[in-house]
Protein backbone atom coordinates (compact mmCIF):
# COMPACT_ATOMS: atom_id res chain seq x y z
CA UNK A 1 0.00 0.00 0.00
CA UNK A 2 2.97 2.25 0.57
CA UNK A 3 3.64 2.58 -2.99
CA UNK A 4 0.10 3.05 -3.73
CA UNK A 5 0.03 6.13 -1.45
CA UNK A 6 3.31 7.34 -2.26
CA UNK A 7 2.38 7.87 -6.17
CA UNK A 8 -1.09 9.56 -4.77
CA UNK A 9 0.47 11.77 -2.25
CA UNK A 10 3.28 13.41 -5.42
CA UNK A 11 0.15 13.59 -7.55
CA UNK A 12 -2.35 15.79 -5.61
CA UNK A 13 0.67 17.90 -3.64
CA UNK A 14 1.39 18.88 -7.38
CA UNK A 15 -2.15 19.52 -8.05
CA UNK A 16 -3.04 21.95 -5.02
CA UNK A 17 0.27 23.47 -5.64
CA UNK A 18 -1.03 24.31 -9.66
CA UNK A 19 -4.60 25.29 -7.95
CA UNK A 20 -3.43 27.59 -5.46
CA UNK A 21 -0.69 29.63 -7.69
CA UNK A 22 -3.22 29.83 -10.19
CA UNK A 23 -5.59 32.00 -8.64
CA UNK A 24 -3.71 33.32 -5.48
CA UNK A 25 -1.60 32.36 -2.69
CA UNK A 26 -1.75 32.80 0.82
CA UNK A 27 1.16 34.81 1.51
CA UNK A 28 3.83 35.56 3.53
CA UNK A 29 3.86 33.79 7.19
CA UNK A 30 2.54 36.45 9.87
CA UNK A 31 2.36 35.82 13.75
CA UNK A 32 -0.61 33.63 14.48
CA UNK A 33 -3.22 36.45 16.77
CA UNK A 34 -5.64 34.75 18.98
CA UNK A 35 -9.37 35.41 19.54
CA UNK A 36 -12.32 36.50 17.34
CA UNK A 37 -15.30 34.70 16.27
CA UNK A 38 -15.10 32.94 12.41
CA UNK A 39 -18.24 33.39 11.23
CA UNK A 40 -19.07 30.83 8.23
CA UNK A 41 -21.87 29.28 5.81
CA UNK A 42 -23.41 26.11 5.50
CA UNK A 43 -25.44 24.84 2.61
CA UNK A 44 -27.07 22.07 4.49
CA UNK A 45 -29.50 21.47 7.34
CA UNK A 46 -28.48 18.90 10.04
CA UNK A 47 -30.25 16.15 10.07
CA UNK A 48 -28.78 14.64 13.23
CA UNK A 49 -25.75 15.37 15.62
CA UNK A 50 -24.66 12.08 15.41
CA UNK A 51 -21.32 11.89 13.32
CA UNK A 52 -21.49 7.73 13.39
CA UNK A 53 -24.87 7.43 11.25
CA UNK A 54 -24.78 10.68 9.35
CA UNK A 55 -22.71 11.04 5.60
CA UNK A 56 -23.24 14.58 5.10
CA UNK A 57 -20.91 18.02 5.22
CA UNK A 58 -24.43 19.53 6.80
CA UNK A 59 -23.44 18.18 10.04
CA UNK A 60 -19.51 17.73 9.93
CA UNK A 61 -18.83 21.30 9.37
CA UNK A 62 -21.35 22.73 12.29
CA UNK A 63 -20.82 19.21 14.73
CA UNK A 64 -17.49 18.24 14.42
CA UNK A 65 -15.52 21.11 16.26
CA UNK A 66 -17.12 19.84 19.24
CA UNK A 67 -15.42 16.61 19.17
CA UNK A 68 -11.66 15.09 18.73
CA UNK A 69 -11.17 11.46 16.88
CA UNK A 70 -8.36 9.46 17.85
CA UNK A 71 -6.38 10.08 15.07
CA UNK A 72 -6.90 12.53 12.32
CA UNK A 73 -4.96 13.85 8.74
CA UNK A 74 -1.99 16.38 9.79
CA UNK A 75 -3.93 19.63 9.57
CA UNK A 76 -0.97 21.44 7.92
CA UNK A 77 -0.66 18.72 5.73
CA UNK A 78 -4.28 17.59 4.74
CA UNK A 79 -3.70 17.00 1.52
CA UNK A 80 -1.57 13.64 2.29
CA UNK A 81 -3.66 10.79 2.32
CA UNK A 82 -0.80 9.11 4.25
CA UNK A 83 0.35 11.78 7.23
CA UNK A 84 -2.00 10.57 9.96
CA UNK A 85 -1.47 12.17 13.89
CA UNK A 86 -2.43 11.06 17.15
CA UNK A 87 -5.56 13.44 18.36
CA UNK A 88 -6.23 11.37 21.21
CA UNK A 89 -3.74 9.23 21.28
CA UNK A 90 0.14 9.88 22.12
CA UNK A 91 2.87 9.64 20.15
CA UNK A 92 3.36 8.54 16.81
CA UNK A 93 0.50 6.75 15.30
CA UNK A 94 1.16 3.27 15.90
CA UNK A 95 2.21 0.51 13.54
CA UNK A 96 1.03 -2.87 12.93
CA UNK A 97 2.67 -5.77 15.18
CA UNK A 98 2.12 -9.54 14.48
CA UNK A 99 2.38 -9.45 11.26
CA UNK A 100 0.09 -6.13 10.84
CA UNK A 101 -2.68 -7.76 12.12
CA UNK A 102 -2.22 -5.84 15.78
CA UNK A 103 -2.65 -2.01 16.22
CA UNK A 104 -1.60 -0.78 20.16
CA UNK A 105 -2.83 2.73 21.03
CA UNK A 106 -1.95 4.57 23.86
CA UNK A 107 -4.63 7.14 25.38
CA UNK A 108 -3.85 10.99 26.50
CA UNK A 109 -3.78 10.72 29.52
CA UNK A 110 -5.65 14.16 31.40
CA UNK A 111 -8.46 14.96 28.62
CA UNK A 112 -11.79 15.45 29.73
CA UNK A 113 -15.13 16.03 28.03
CA UNK A 114 -17.17 18.89 28.24
CA UNK A 115 -19.17 17.74 30.91
CA UNK A 116 -15.77 17.49 32.95
CA UNK A 117 -15.68 13.55 32.82
CA UNK A 118 -12.46 12.23 32.08
CA UNK A 119 -11.82 10.26 28.97
CA UNK A 120 -10.18 6.78 29.02
CA UNK A 121 -9.69 3.85 26.54
CA UNK A 122 -13.23 2.57 27.74
CA UNK A 123 -14.32 5.81 26.04
CA UNK A 124 -12.52 5.27 22.37
CA UNK A 125 -13.59 1.29 22.58
CA UNK A 126 -17.17 2.03 23.16
CA UNK A 127 -17.24 4.08 20.43
CA UNK A 128 -15.12 2.13 18.05
CA UNK A 129 -17.64 -0.96 18.73
CA UNK A 130 -20.66 1.56 18.13
CA UNK A 131 -19.24 2.36 14.79
CA UNK A 132 -17.61 -1.26 14.05
CA UNK A 133 -20.50 -3.57 16.29
CA UNK A 134 -23.24 -1.51 16.02
CA UNK A 135 -25.93 -3.17 18.16
CA UNK A 136 -29.62 -4.46 15.91
CA UNK A 137 -31.26 -1.23 14.58
CA UNK A 138 -28.47 1.18 15.32
CA UNK A 139 -27.21 2.63 12.05
CA UNK A 140 -23.52 2.84 11.25
CA UNK A 141 -22.74 4.84 8.38
CA UNK A 142 -18.95 3.33 8.11
CA UNK A 143 -19.53 -0.28 9.52
CA UNK A 144 -18.10 -1.60 6.20
CA UNK A 145 -15.16 0.14 6.33
CA UNK A 146 -14.09 -2.29 9.38
CA UNK A 147 -14.20 -5.96 7.72
CA UNK A 148 -10.77 -6.63 8.31
CA UNK A 149 -11.26 -6.08 12.47
CA UNK A 150 -12.19 -8.80 14.81
CA UNK A 151 -12.18 -7.24 18.13
CA UNK A 152 -11.66 -3.54 20.22
CA UNK A 153 -10.47 -3.79 23.72
CA UNK A 154 -8.63 -1.62 26.44
CA UNK A 155 -6.37 -3.74 28.74
CA UNK A 156 -5.86 -0.66 30.87
CA UNK A 157 -7.23 2.36 31.40
CA UNK A 158 -4.86 4.11 28.67
CA UNK A 159 -4.38 1.56 26.33
CA UNK A 160 -6.49 0.26 22.97
CA UNK A 161 -5.84 -2.59 20.94
CA UNK A 162 -7.32 -3.49 18.06
CA UNK A 163 -7.20 -6.98 16.76
CA UNK A 164 -7.40 -7.70 12.58
CA UNK A 165 -8.58 -10.69 11.32
CA UNK A 166 -6.29 -10.06 8.66
CA UNK A 167 -3.70 -7.22 7.28
CA UNK A 168 -5.06 -4.72 5.76
CA UNK A 169 -3.56 -1.26 4.44
CA UNK A 170 -6.86 0.41 4.77
CA UNK A 171 -7.28 -0.23 8.41
CA UNK A 172 -5.22 3.18 9.56
CA UNK A 173 -6.85 5.17 7.04
CA UNK A 174 -10.56 4.44 7.95
CA UNK A 175 -9.80 4.89 11.48
CA UNK A 176 -8.97 8.33 11.12
CA UNK A 177 -12.43 9.06 9.12
CA UNK A 178 -13.21 11.97 10.51
CA UNK A 179 -16.67 11.00 11.34
CA UNK A 180 -15.06 8.68 13.81
CA UNK A 181 -15.96 11.24 16.71
CA UNK A 182 -15.05 9.87 20.04
CA UNK A 183 -18.94 9.69 22.73
CA UNK A 184 -18.54 9.22 25.94
CA UNK A 185 -19.09 5.04 27.39
CA UNK A 186 -21.60 6.64 30.45
CA UNK A 187 -23.43 8.81 27.87
CA UNK A 188 -24.00 5.66 25.48
CA UNK A 189 -24.61 3.36 28.76
CA UNK A 190 -27.09 5.85 30.34
CA UNK A 191 -28.57 7.73 27.66
CA UNK A 192 -28.37 5.17 24.98
CA UNK A 193 -27.43 4.51 21.17
CA UNK A 194 -29.63 7.38 19.64
CA UNK A 195 -28.89 10.24 22.31
CA UNK A 196 -26.52 11.72 20.44
CA UNK A 197 -28.53 12.70 17.47
CA UNK A 198 -29.91 15.22 19.73
CA UNK A 199 -26.90 15.71 22.23
CA UNK A 200 -23.80 17.05 22.46
CA UNK A 201 -20.57 16.09 24.53
CA UNK A 202 -17.14 15.95 23.07
CA UNK A 203 -13.68 16.81 23.86
CA UNK A 204 -13.50 19.07 20.71
CA UNK A 205 -11.46 22.44 20.66
CA UNK A 206 -15.26 24.18 21.39
CA UNK A 207 -17.75 23.24 22.86
CA UNK A 208 -21.44 23.58 22.31
CA UNK A 209 -23.05 26.99 23.22
CA UNK A 210 -26.78 26.40 21.11
CA UNK A 211 -28.53 25.59 17.70
CA UNK A 212 -31.08 27.30 16.74
CA UNK A 213 -32.46 25.57 13.80
CA UNK A 214 -32.36 26.64 10.30
CA UNK A 215 -30.51 29.44 11.48
CA UNK A 216 -27.07 28.99 13.66
CA UNK A 217 -24.73 26.59 15.68
CA UNK A 218 -22.73 28.62 17.97
CA UNK A 219 -19.66 26.73 19.89
CA UNK A 220 -16.84 28.68 22.32
CA UNK A 221 -13.71 27.95 23.07
CA UNK A 222 -12.80 25.12 25.19
CA UNK A 223 -9.73 25.83 27.49
CA UNK A 224 -9.16 22.86 28.65
CA UNK A 225 -8.50 21.21 25.12
CA UNK A 226 -5.99 18.73 25.31
CA UNK A 227 -3.96 20.22 22.55
CA UNK A 228 -1.60 23.31 24.25
CA UNK A 229 -2.11 26.40 23.08
CA UNK A 230 -4.69 25.44 20.78
CA UNK A 231 -8.31 26.49 19.48
CA UNK A 232 -6.96 30.35 18.55
CA UNK A 233 -10.33 31.18 18.16
CA UNK A 234 -12.67 32.41 20.59
CA UNK A 235 -15.30 31.18 18.66
CA UNK A 236 -17.10 29.90 15.84
CA UNK A 237 -21.08 30.47 14.40
CA UNK A 238 -21.95 27.81 12.20
CA UNK A 239 -24.57 29.82 9.21
CA UNK A 240 -27.23 27.89 7.99
CA UNK A 241 -28.20 29.00 4.07
CA UNK A 242 -28.86 26.58 2.09
CA UNK A 243 -29.25 28.92 -0.84
CA UNK A 244 -26.12 29.55 -2.72
CA UNK A 245 -26.61 33.13 -3.45
CA UNK A 246 -27.20 33.97 0.24
CA UNK A 247 -24.15 32.09 1.03
CA UNK A 248 -22.11 34.01 -1.65
CA UNK A 249 -23.95 37.61 -0.26
CA UNK A 250 -22.54 37.25 2.82
CA UNK A 251 -18.94 36.67 2.12
CA UNK A 252 -18.81 39.26 -0.13
CA UNK A 253 -20.33 41.43 1.99
CA UNK A 254 -18.21 39.83 5.29
CA UNK A 255 -21.21 38.43 6.85
CA UNK A 256 -19.25 34.82 6.66
CA UNK A 257 -15.44 34.22 6.39
CA UNK A 258 -15.54 31.10 4.61
CA UNK A 259 -17.50 28.30 3.24
CA UNK A 260 -15.92 24.99 3.55
CA UNK A 261 -17.85 22.90 1.21
CA UNK A 262 -17.31 24.32 -2.50
CA UNK A 263 -18.12 27.22 -4.99
CA UNK A 264 -18.69 26.74 -8.54
CA UNK A 265 -15.83 28.61 -11.38
CA UNK A 266 -18.34 31.15 -11.70
CA UNK A 267 -19.23 32.34 -8.16
CA UNK A 268 -15.34 31.88 -7.69
CA UNK A 269 -14.18 34.23 -10.23
CA UNK A 270 -17.40 36.96 -9.60
CA UNK A 271 -15.90 37.41 -5.81
CA UNK A 272 -12.23 37.77 -7.26
CA UNK A 273 -13.57 40.26 -9.35
CA UNK A 274 -15.76 41.99 -6.62
CA UNK A 275 -12.43 41.69 -3.72
CA UNK A 276 -9.71 41.19 -5.20
CA UNK A 277 -6.92 40.83 -2.94
CA UNK A 278 -9.15 40.32 0.39
CA UNK A 279 -10.11 36.83 -1.03
CA UNK A 280 -7.86 34.00 -1.47
CA UNK A 281 -9.22 31.19 -3.23
CA UNK A 282 -8.37 26.91 -2.54
CA UNK A 283 -8.44 24.26 -5.33
CA UNK A 284 -8.35 20.56 -5.23
CA UNK A 285 -9.91 17.53 -6.47
CA UNK A 286 -12.07 16.19 -4.69
CA UNK A 287 -12.95 12.75 -3.29
CA UNK A 288 -16.88 12.72 -3.99
CA UNK A 289 -18.75 11.26 -6.46
CA UNK A 290 -22.21 12.14 -7.32
CA UNK A 291 -24.29 8.94 -8.27
CA UNK A 292 -28.03 8.06 -9.06
CA UNK A 293 -29.06 4.94 -7.22
CA UNK A 294 -32.17 2.58 -8.37
CA UNK A 295 -34.37 1.35 -5.92
CA UNK A 296 -33.98 -2.72 -6.78
CA UNK A 297 -36.38 -3.16 -4.30
CA UNK A 298 -39.26 -1.89 -7.35
CA UNK A 299 -40.33 -2.95 -10.37
CA UNK A 300 -38.93 -2.61 -12.87
CA UNK A 301 -36.04 -1.04 -11.32
CA UNK A 302 -34.61 -4.60 -10.20
CA UNK A 303 -34.30 -5.55 -14.41
CA UNK A 304 -30.99 -5.00 -15.19
CA UNK A 305 -32.13 -4.00 -18.87
CA UNK A 306 -33.58 -1.29 -17.17
CA UNK A 307 -30.12 0.11 -15.11
CA UNK A 308 -28.44 -0.07 -18.17
CA UNK A 309 -30.80 1.66 -20.32
CA UNK A 310 -30.53 4.58 -17.46
CA UNK A 311 -27.07 4.30 -17.56
CA UNK A 312 -26.57 4.73 -21.19
CA UNK A 313 -28.80 7.61 -21.75
CA UNK A 314 -26.64 9.69 -19.66
CA UNK A 315 -23.42 11.55 -21.78
CA UNK A 316 -20.79 11.78 -19.03
CA UNK A 317 -18.52 13.03 -21.67
CA UNK A 318 -20.02 15.51 -22.62
CA UNK A 319 -21.95 16.23 -19.10
CA UNK A 320 -18.28 16.98 -18.03
CA UNK A 321 -17.62 19.76 -20.12
CA UNK A 322 -20.69 21.81 -19.64
CA UNK A 323 -21.64 20.85 -16.07
CA UNK A 324 -17.77 21.83 -14.84
CA UNK A 325 -18.45 25.56 -15.60
CA UNK A 326 -21.74 26.10 -14.09
CA UNK A 327 -21.54 23.41 -11.14
CA UNK A 328 -18.80 22.21 -8.75
CA UNK A 329 -18.04 18.63 -10.93
CA UNK A 330 -15.48 17.75 -13.40
CA UNK A 331 -13.73 15.15 -13.87
CA UNK A 332 -15.60 11.66 -15.51
CA UNK A 333 -14.84 8.12 -13.40
CA UNK A 334 -15.51 5.14 -12.30
CA UNK A 335 -15.78 3.71 -8.20
CA UNK A 336 -12.38 5.32 -7.49
CA UNK A 337 -10.79 8.62 -6.93
CA UNK A 338 -9.62 9.40 -10.57
CA UNK A 339 -6.13 10.89 -9.05
CA UNK A 340 -5.53 7.06 -7.15
CA UNK A 341 -3.27 4.67 -9.00
CA UNK A 342 -5.77 2.45 -8.55
CA UNK A 343 -8.49 4.80 -10.60
CA UNK A 344 -9.62 3.16 -13.91
CA UNK A 345 -8.01 4.79 -17.25
CA UNK A 346 -10.33 6.45 -19.67
CA UNK A 347 -9.37 3.20 -21.80
CA UNK A 348 -10.77 1.45 -18.98
CA UNK A 349 -13.92 3.38 -18.66
CA UNK A 350 -14.89 3.48 -21.78
CA UNK A 351 -15.60 -0.55 -21.65
CA UNK A 352 -18.14 0.24 -18.94
CA UNK A 353 -21.44 0.58 -19.65
CA UNK A 354 -22.83 4.19 -20.50
CA UNK A 355 -18.99 5.28 -20.99
CA UNK A 356 -18.71 4.90 -24.67
CA UNK A 357 -18.58 8.46 -26.21
CA UNK A 358 -21.58 7.59 -29.47
CA UNK A 359 -24.43 8.87 -27.75
CA UNK A 360 -26.48 8.23 -30.42
CA UNK A 361 -25.64 4.45 -30.32
CA UNK A 362 -25.94 4.67 -26.59
CA UNK A 363 -29.51 5.91 -26.64
CA UNK A 364 -30.65 3.60 -29.51
CA UNK A 365 -29.51 0.54 -27.37
CA UNK A 366 -31.03 2.18 -23.94
CA UNK A 367 -34.48 2.76 -26.13
CA UNK A 368 -34.26 -1.26 -27.25
CA UNK A 369 -33.33 -2.24 -23.29
CA UNK A 370 -36.10 -0.58 -22.03
CA UNK A 371 -38.53 -2.00 -25.00
CA UNK A 372 -37.29 -5.45 -24.18
CA UNK A 373 -38.31 -4.56 -20.31
CA UNK A 374 -41.37 -3.62 -21.44
CA UNK A 375 -40.56 -0.11 -19.80
CA UNK A 376 -40.41 1.95 -22.74
CA UNK A 377 -42.05 6.09 -21.34
CA UNK A 378 -41.79 4.56 -18.07
CA UNK A 379 -42.55 7.12 -15.15
CA UNK A 380 -39.90 7.73 -12.51
CA UNK A 381 -40.09 9.20 -9.41
CA UNK A 382 -37.06 10.72 -8.78
CA UNK A 383 -35.71 11.79 -5.45
CA UNK A 384 -32.95 14.76 -5.23
CA UNK A 385 -31.41 16.76 -2.41
CA UNK A 386 -33.33 20.68 -2.01
CA UNK A 387 -29.27 21.90 -2.25
CA UNK A 388 -28.11 23.95 -5.31
CA UNK A 389 -24.71 22.36 -6.03
CA UNK A 390 -24.21 20.16 -7.09
CA UNK A 391 -27.26 18.18 -6.37
CA UNK A 392 -30.18 20.92 -8.08
CA UNK A 393 -27.62 21.64 -11.08
CA UNK A 394 -26.95 17.97 -12.27
CA UNK A 395 -30.19 16.17 -11.47
CA UNK A 396 -31.88 18.84 -13.62
CA UNK A 397 -29.38 17.37 -16.23
CA UNK A 398 -29.96 14.37 -15.56
CA UNK A 399 -34.07 14.53 -15.74
CA UNK A 400 -32.89 15.95 -18.96
CA UNK A 401 -31.04 12.86 -20.07
CA UNK A 402 -33.47 10.42 -19.37
CA UNK A 403 -36.46 12.43 -21.51
CA UNK A 404 -33.58 11.70 -24.78
CA UNK A 405 -34.73 7.76 -24.03
CA UNK A 406 -38.42 8.48 -23.42
CA UNK A 407 -38.75 8.19 -19.99
CA UNK A 408 -41.06 10.56 -17.91
CA UNK A 409 -39.17 11.43 -15.18
CA UNK A 410 -40.54 13.70 -11.80
CA UNK A 411 -38.25 15.06 -10.04
CA UNK A 412 -38.90 15.48 -6.49
CA UNK A 413 -36.91 18.09 -4.09
CA UNK A 414 -36.74 17.77 -0.89
CA UNK A 415 -34.80 19.85 2.03
CA UNK A 416 -31.87 17.64 3.39
CA UNK A 417 -34.40 16.09 6.43
CA UNK A 418 -37.13 14.66 4.85
CA UNK A 419 -34.61 13.62 1.78
CA UNK A 420 -32.39 11.53 3.80
CA UNK A 421 -35.96 10.14 5.43
CA UNK A 422 -36.83 9.02 1.76
CA UNK A 423 -33.55 7.64 1.03
CA UNK A 424 -32.86 5.63 4.38
CA UNK A 425 -36.53 5.20 6.04
CA UNK A 426 -39.51 4.79 3.98
CA UNK A 427 -37.33 4.35 0.70
CA UNK A 428 -40.61 5.45 -1.51
CA UNK A 429 -38.72 6.33 -4.51
CA UNK A 430 -37.34 4.89 -8.10
CA UNK A 431 -34.41 6.56 -8.35
CA UNK A 432 -32.70 8.63 -6.21
CA UNK A 433 -30.02 11.15 -6.26
CA UNK A 434 -26.60 9.82 -4.05
CA UNK A 435 -23.45 10.39 -3.98
CA UNK A 436 -19.92 8.65 -2.48
CA UNK A 437 -18.29 11.56 -0.83
CA UNK A 438 -15.55 10.12 1.50
CA UNK A 439 -12.59 12.19 3.43
CA UNK A 440 -8.84 10.17 3.89
CA UNK A 441 -8.38 8.54 -0.09
CA UNK A 442 -8.96 5.14 0.88
CA UNK A 443 -10.33 3.33 -2.27
CA UNK A 444 -10.79 -0.17 -0.82
CA UNK A 445 -12.82 1.41 2.06
CA UNK A 446 -14.49 3.97 -0.10
CA UNK A 447 -15.78 1.54 -2.35
CA UNK A 448 -18.14 -0.09 0.22
CA UNK A 449 -20.39 2.05 -0.74
CA UNK A 450 -21.51 -0.04 -3.67
CA UNK A 451 -22.02 -3.59 -1.32
CA UNK A 452 -25.97 -3.84 -0.60
CA UNK A 453 -24.45 -5.05 3.06
CA UNK A 454 -23.10 -1.60 3.24
CA UNK A 455 -25.26 0.80 5.97
CA UNK A 456 -24.90 3.93 3.18
CA UNK A 457 -25.60 1.97 0.83
CA UNK A 458 -29.64 2.58 -0.49
CA UNK A 459 -30.35 0.30 -4.02
CA UNK A 460 -32.04 -2.49 -1.62
CA UNK A 461 -30.01 -5.70 -3.04
CA UNK A 462 -27.93 -8.39 -2.59
CA UNK A 463 -24.90 -9.31 -4.62
CA UNK A 464 -22.66 -12.20 -3.19
CA UNK A 465 -20.66 -12.05 -6.23
CA UNK A 466 -19.99 -8.07 -5.57
CA UNK A 467 -19.51 -8.91 -1.69
CA UNK A 468 -16.78 -11.56 -2.85
CA UNK A 469 -14.86 -9.47 -5.23
CA UNK A 470 -14.63 -7.02 -2.40
CA UNK A 471 -13.26 -9.55 0.14
CA UNK A 472 -10.73 -10.66 -2.13
CA UNK A 473 -9.93 -6.88 -2.50
CA UNK A 474 -9.59 -6.24 0.80
CA UNK A 475 -7.10 -8.92 1.53
CA UNK A 476 -4.70 -7.93 -1.25
CA UNK A 477 -1.80 -6.88 -0.49
CA UNK A 478 -0.16 -6.57 -3.62
CA UNK A 479 -1.12 -3.05 -5.70
CA UNK A 480 -1.32 -4.90 -9.25
CA UNK A 481 -3.25 -7.42 -7.57
CA UNK A 482 -6.02 -4.65 -5.92
CA UNK A 483 -5.71 -3.24 -9.36
CA UNK A 484 -7.07 -6.29 -11.35
CA UNK A 485 -10.05 -6.66 -8.22
CA UNK A 486 -10.60 -3.66 -8.08
CA UNK A 487 -11.54 -3.55 -12.13
CA UNK A 488 -13.70 -6.83 -11.34
CA UNK A 489 -15.34 -5.05 -8.92
CA UNK A 490 -16.09 -1.80 -10.98
CA UNK A 491 -17.50 -3.48 -13.78
CA UNK A 492 -19.46 -5.88 -11.74
CA UNK A 493 -21.41 -2.61 -9.87
CA UNK A 494 -21.38 -0.32 -12.48
CA UNK A 495 -21.27 -2.30 -16.06
CA UNK A 496 -22.86 -5.94 -15.57
CA UNK A 497 -25.18 -5.05 -12.37
CA UNK A 498 -25.53 -1.12 -12.88
CA UNK A 499 -26.24 -0.81 -9.36
CA UNK A 500 -25.57 2.68 -9.25
CA UNK A 501 -24.59 5.08 -12.11
CA UNK A 502 -22.16 8.04 -11.58
CA UNK A 503 -22.20 10.58 -13.11
CA UNK A 504 -19.36 13.25 -12.37
CA UNK A 505 -16.39 13.41 -9.52
CA UNK A 506 -16.70 16.51 -7.82
CA UNK A 507 -14.03 19.37 -7.98
CA UNK A 508 -13.26 21.84 -4.75
CA UNK A 509 -13.23 25.65 -5.25
CA UNK A 510 -12.94 27.10 -2.02
CA UNK A 511 -12.94 30.98 -1.68
CA UNK A 512 -12.36 32.79 1.67
CA UNK A 513 -11.80 36.30 3.21
CA UNK A 514 -7.86 36.44 3.13
CA UNK A 515 -7.59 37.48 6.97
CA UNK A 516 -8.52 33.37 7.87
CA UNK A 517 -5.20 32.02 7.84
CA UNK A 518 -4.17 28.52 9.14
CA UNK A 519 -6.53 26.19 7.07
CA UNK A 520 -5.54 24.31 4.30
CA UNK A 521 -7.57 23.25 1.86
CA UNK A 522 -7.68 19.22 1.12
CA UNK A 523 -9.21 16.67 -1.18
CA UNK A 524 -12.21 16.25 1.12
CA UNK A 525 -14.92 18.90 2.10
CA UNK A 526 -14.94 16.56 5.33
CA UNK A 527 -11.13 16.97 6.66
CA UNK A 528 -9.67 19.22 8.30
CA UNK A 529 -12.42 20.82 9.75
CA UNK A 530 -11.76 20.93 13.88
CA UNK A 531 -10.88 24.48 13.49
CA UNK A 532 -8.57 24.30 15.97
CA UNK A 533 -5.75 25.85 13.54
CA UNK A 534 -7.61 28.36 12.33
CA UNK A 535 -7.21 32.30 13.31
CA UNK A 536 -7.85 35.73 12.15
CA UNK A 537 -5.60 38.72 11.00
CA UNK A 538 -7.78 40.61 11.90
Amino acid sequence: MRNVYSKLALSLALGAGFALGAVGTAGPAHAIKKGGILNFVVGSKIPSYDLHRETTFGVIHPIRPFYSLLIRINPDNPSSPTDFICDLCEGAVPKGTDGGKTFTFKIRKGVLFHNGEKLTAADIVATYKKIIFPPEGVPSARKAFFKMVDSVTAPDDFTVVFKLKFPSGSFIPAVATPFNIVVSKQDLDKHGYNWHKKNINGTGAFSFVQHQPGSFVEGKRYDRYHHAGKPYLDGFKAIAAPKMAIRLQAIRGDRAAIEFRGFPPKARDDLVKALGDKITVQESDWNCALFYTPNQGRKPFNDVRVKKALSLAVDRWGGAKYLSRIAIVKTVGGVVFPKHPLAATKAELLKLTGYATDMKANRAQAKKLLAEAGASGLKIDFSNRGVDQPYKVVGTWLVGQWKKIGLEVKQRVQPSGPFYATLRKSKDFDISIDFNCQSVINPIADVTKFLGSAGNNYGSYEDQTLEDIYDKLLRAAKESDQRVLMREFETRALSDQVHMGITLWWYKINPHRSYVKGWKIAPSHYLNQSLDQIWLDK
